[in-house]
């Protein structure tokens, strides 16, 4: 609960917590929360507010009580934990709201969300609008198609109906591979990725075009994952992270110290094997993912490097 009085003492620890030089996660350089608007707001209002995916399995999804769970939720509570020792309150409040791909950067840009977690690639168009923290992952566009289809790859879904997700890049291959190649390919856009996997399911598409891990998160939700394939050569590659709102230097860095802690002393590998090579909820299924050497390059030289 926010509290709507303080005392002088309150007030003057709270100056001093403003002003407080801290160390660095992973640099060994002073931090001084007073110079982030994201760190003073949040310490003033005593609130953290996290945006979080519903259905992008493994990374950032509802279980069956409706709590988001995840790779890169496991990855955000850590950097949940790191903000709450920065602005010194262990009794944060922290606010999750689920976003979409539609609604993530105006969230982030107006303010209303401080931290947003999830699935996102890092664009150079995208850098215009908000701030990305380092890559947790590295992942290519391909195809969920049935085992039935006889779809192999791109060249077979010219003349095809294709689901995807409004405002993605995998949209924006298709609308190119159209416009391009004259591909009569029609596109259906959905919001998440549940619904578009149940689309593809019912015959009103031939294929569902997005990331592979995602596709792969996709399908575990089939009452038959067997019957489901990913095919095609990739068509992009697709650096996710984390995106803050521009122009705060100090949040940015301080977040990005804690990314390559976990990179450099194995935790992030911990957390990456027990959501890729581990059966995962809600059916216990098995991505079979072993990390890549682009997600272990990321992790050797961690970087914001953004793709067009």
């Amino acid at each position: 609960m926010i509290k709507t009085s303080h005392t002088f003492a309150a007030a003057a620890l709270g100056a001093l917590l403003c002003l407080a030089w801290l160390p660095g996660a992973a640099s060994g350089a002073t931090l001084d929360i007073s110079k982030s608007p994201a760190l003073t707001k949040i310490q003033s209002s005593n609130v953290l507010v996290v945006g979080h995916r519903t259905s992008s399995i493994p990374f950032s999804y509802y279980d069956t009580d409706q709590k988001p769970i995840g790779f890169a939720q496991d990855i955000c509570n850590t950097l949940i934990a790191r903000i709450k020792k920065a602005v010194g309150k262990p009794d944060l409040t922290v606010r999750l709201i689920p976003v979409t791909p539609q609604n993530r950067l105006t969230l982030v840009q107006n303010g209303t969300i401080d931290l947003a977690c999830g699935v996102a690639t890092n664009l150079k168009s995208r850098q215009k609008q908000v701030d990305f923290l380092d890559t947790y992952f590295v992942a290519g566009t391909r195809l969920l198609v049935n085992k039935k289809s006889g779809i192999k790859g791109f060249k077979d879904i010219r003349g095809k109906s294709v689901v995807t997700l409004a405002g993605t890049t995998s949209e924006k291959i298709l609308r190119q591979m159209n416009d391009e190649n004259n591909a009569h390919i029609t596109i259906q856009s959905a919001k998440e990725y549940a619904s578009a996997f149940l689309i593809l399911q019912s015959g009103r598409v031939s294929a569902f075009m997005m990331d592979d891990v995602l596709l792969s998160g996709a399908r575990t939700l089939a009452r038959n994952p067997q019957d489901w394939a990913i095919v095609g050569k990739s068509q992009s590659v697709e650096p996710y992270a984390f995106f803050i709102k521009k122009g705060d230097p100090v949040f940015r860095t301080m977040l990005d110290d804690k990314l390559a802690d976990m990179m450099k002393d194995g935790e992030m590998a911990k957390m990456y094997d027990k959501w890729f090579v581990h059966a995962v909820p809600p059916k216990g299924v098995n991505l079979n993912m072993p990390m890549s050497e682009l997600v272990k390059e990321a992790y050797a030289n961690p970087n914001s490097d953004a793709v067009n």
